[in-house]
């Protein structure tokens, strides 16, 4: 207790002296590291455009840090940091840290109550914080303005402006979106939130609640399918990029003089205001009003009595039949918004000719168009199973061929003016969904086969789930052929043999052009199988950050189920700190960097991915090194994911490793972000003291090492927990920063854990942080398992394998 009294004290000393030195003359636009902003104060852009300061919105009495036009009255906010942290005192102020982050705090106190993430694993060294004309605030190093270290148009609320990027970076993993306020008065996070769905092919969505409220439909090259009042004027245009890095819309300004925004409202609706100067007010734009649904010619309700009491929700089936019969084929519809491309497929070098000759001769193929409608027209975008959520317009929409009966092909064209402003689903029996969804996986084959880059050869197939992978070949999941990888692993030596998991052993490979990859091949004898397989594919295909294994294929051979993953040279984690030779080989800073890296991938995963993704098996052999010591996340065969803002679910079929696994996990089979809040707790432990939590053996007692832990935080000696190669090299005050934090993770009750948010905020601040409450923890004799690890490249733990339970219900 008296060394952290003395640790406190010093940090209260620190900021004094600090503060004492600060003087409030930095540049208007700018703020330098250790500068601080108070609450009467402001930055402004260096046109006086924007202002950034803290701000009460409505009739609140709270503060909140925003961004908002400098000279429209009646004060436009477009921007707030920290949304669900409401100030209620006017002694917090704004502070650049010397590691580039943004800080709010209280004055008097020190308390941190808000930061903002760096996004970069380099170090800082001269940080400048500076808001820009096009209202955004950005932290760059020295006078690097082109690479930011981190930028407020990254962390959107409910406003996008010109030059905001709506959709995900692939490099970075950053997912921008808007989220609506809670009300006028509370820019909490309200229900709904504006997404492109990178699901199929991307497409434009708005969520209440986790559940689509609205879809604008994929672009057509031009606008959205389901917005074609989207034409071009001399103001702003709209664009729409889809590639290897990034997958975003954007509204770019052509004429500068224009202000305009659009906004999330609380309500859900979206407005595009223009500002009119000479009226000094927001001139909204008209929005359509919402349709009745219709079924196309050639199909009825599903449902006749439902359709008539305005229950629309089983949709349209043919009116003749489907029975894949020769004759049948395709209507061409116009004037639509395209149908729901989830579980879709697509190619961007088809003429509609070719897409055409796919679509019919597959007979669950049920519908077709071309994907991008501008200057001639290109590529080949095919429907498998439900037409879902489909508009009519008087012009301007899309068109489509749908697959109809011989006996329903005319030409209907004529008929669409009628239809005009209806919305209109189309479903089509069940047994053509599931045929869909089986075919698809041939068609995959049959098309993207003949372009891979590792040499596929015919035979192999990929898992393909249709919510989460699709037949791109520039953005999915390669296939390589068994013939490739048995060259590239010299038939699978014993000499290219990293390790052996649960899953099967893992091997270094070397591909024709000399990438180096890593390749996990399941084995016969595994209690593991496609399901975990199939999961694997899933979770990690569509996730990019620098803190997660990058997954670079698949293949399916006859009886051979691989994962191929990027190599790293250094292995897994616990090759390290539970060796005790290499344990010398990772210092103090290195293992705080390896903290923070794993926390960040984390919080990557609950919160900052499109949806949460539960890793439920987070332990010491799944994290992996690469050449600089950046850990990774691996091991997603377990893993679960969320939509919307589910955050708990509970199983039977308990899976995961003793000793990482959260109480009420093991006992009851509820898991949520917060069993694996606690495994990352178990995790900051054993990286500092070197030592397994499960099978730690204490002469003393018979505690596991969270109550160890516990135990010494409790008498104040925390500091003998820190592994004693460390030496020299330790930061007293991280070590013990990061056993609090560690303890706080792994605390009995969910509810008591904090979120990988404030996880991270605890790590990078230096504030006190709230006391542990008891950990769950095993006391009794340690078992000695003698069982193998099931990381991804070595075992070296004797403790950690991955075990599934089945509980009663």
């Amino acid at each position: 207790m008296e060394e952290r009294r003395v640790i406190r004290t010093m940090f209260i000393f620190r900021f004094l002296v600090l503060h004492a030195s600060i003087t409030c003359t930095f540049a208007a636009d700018t703020l330098s590291a250790n500068q601080a902003m108070v609450y009467n104060e402001t930055i402004v852009s260096p046109q006086e455009t924007f202002e950034l300061g803290f701000f009460r919105p409505g009739k609140s009495m709270n503060l909140y840090l925003g961004i908002w036009y400098k000279k429209i009255p009646n004060r436009t906010v477009v921007w707030v940091a920290n949304r669900n942290i409401p100030l209620k005192h006017t002694s917090f102020e704004l502070t650049l840290i010397v590691e580039g982050v943004l800080i709010i705090r209280d004055a008097t106190k020190g308390d941190a109550v808000w930061l903002s993430a760096n996004s970069s694993t380099a170090s800082v060294r001269n940080p400048i914080g500076q808001l820009l004309d096009t209202g955004n605030f950005i932290i760059h190093e020295g006078f690097n303005q082109e690479e930011p270290i981190w930028q407020s148009f990254d962390c959107m609320t409910n406003t996008l402006l010109p030059g905001m990027k709506v959709g995900r970076n692939m490099v970075t993993g950053i997912e921008s979106h808007l989220t609506s306020w809670k009300s006028d008065d509370d820019p909490a996070y309200g229900e709904f939130s504006e997404w492109i769905d990178t699901r199929g092919y991307p497409q434009l969505i708005i969520t209440e609640g986790g559940k689509i409220k609205f879809r604008g439909g994929p672009w057509n090259g031009l606008r959205f399918s389901g917005a074609p009042n989207l034409k071009l004027n001399p103001f702003f245009i709209i664009t729409f990029v889809v590639n290897p890095t990034e997958i975003y819309y954007q509204c770019n300004l052509i004429d500068t003089s224009v202000i305009t925004r659009l906004v999330l409202q609380s309500n859900g609706q979206v407005q595009r205001l223009l500002w009119i100067d000479n009226k000094q007010e927001w001139n909204p734009c008209n929005i359509d009003k919402t349709p009745i649904c219709e079924c196309l010619k050639g199909f009825e309700p599903t449902s006749p009595y439902q359709w008539k009491i305005t229950d629309w929700s089983q949709g349209c089936r043919h009116t003749v039949p489907l029975d894949c019969n020769p004759g049948e084929g395709f209507n061409k519809y116009t004037n639509l918004k395209l149908p729901d491309t989830q579980g879709s497929w697509y190619n961007q070098t088809m003429t509609l000719v070719e897409c055409d000759k796919m679509c019919k001769t597959n007979c669950s193929c049920t519908a077709y168009t071309t994907l991008n409608i501008s200057g001639s027209g290109s590529g080949c975008l095919l429907w498998f199973g439900g037409l879902i959520d489909i508009r009519t317009f008087a012009e301007g929409g899309d068109s489509l061929y749908i697959r109809v009966s011989a006996s329903e092909l005319d030409s209907i064209e004529n008929s669409r003016s009628s239809n005009a402003g209806r919305r209109v689903r189309v479903i089509v029996p069940i047994a053509f969904v599931v045929l869909g969804i089986l075919v698809s996986l041939c068609l995959f084959y049959r098309f993207y086969m003949k372009k891979q880059q590792h040499g596929g050869t015919p035979g192999n197939e990929c898992v393909h789930d249709p919510e989460y992978i699709s037949g791109n070949e520039d953005l999915e999941l390669p296939l390589f052929g068994l013939p490739t990888l048995v060259k590239a692993t010299n038939n699978f030596s014993m000499d290219n043999k990293l390790g052996e998991g649960g899953f099967g052993p893992v091997y270094k490979g070397v591909l024709e052009d000399g990438q180096e990859v890593a390749v996990k091949r399941l084995a016969k004898t595994s209690t593991q199988g496609l399901c975990e397989f199939k999961n694997e594919v899933i979770s990690i295909s569509k996730l990019q950050h620098r803190n997660l294994v990058k997954l670079l294929g698949c293949c399916i051979e006859r009886a051979e189920k691989m994962l191929i993953y990027e190599y790293l040279p250094n292995k897994s984690l616990d090759s390290f700190i539970f060796d005790k030779t290499r344990s010398e080989l990772l210092d103090w800073t290195a293992r705080y960097h390896i903290i923070n890296g794993i926390a960040r991938g984390l919080l990557y995963l609950h919160e900052d991915s499109r949806l949460r993704i539960i890793h439920r098996d987070l332990k010491v052999s799944n994290i992996l090194l690469d050449q600089d010591m950046n850990p990774k996340i691996s091991d997603f065969g377990t893993a679960r994911s969320f939509g919307g803002i589910q955050i708990e679910a509970n199983t039977n079929r308990v899976v995961g490793t003793y000793g990482y696994m959260a109480p009420e996990y093991a006992g009851d089979g509820t898991f949520s972000i917060k069993s694996d809040v606690y495994s990352f707790g178990v995790l900051v432990l054993e990286i500092v003291c070197g030592e397994k939590n499960r099978g730690f053996i204490h002469k003393e007692h018979s505690n596991n090492l969270i109550g160890h832990a516990w135990g010494l935080q409790n008498k104040g000696r925390s500091l003998e927990l820190v592994a004693k190669c460390l030496g020299d090299s330790i930061n007293v005050s991280q070590a013990l920063r990061s056993i609090h934090i560690g303890l706080l993770c792994v605390q009995r009750h969910p509810e008591d854990r904090p979120a990988m948010t404030f996880v991270i905020q605890m790590l990078v601040s230096e504030g006190p942080l709230p006391s542990p409450k008891e950990p769950g923890f095993y006391i009794g004799k340690s078992m000695q398992d003698t069982t193998r690890s099931s990381s991804s490249y070595e075992a070296i733990s004797n403790n950690e394998l991955s075990i599934t339970m089945l509980n009663g219900r």
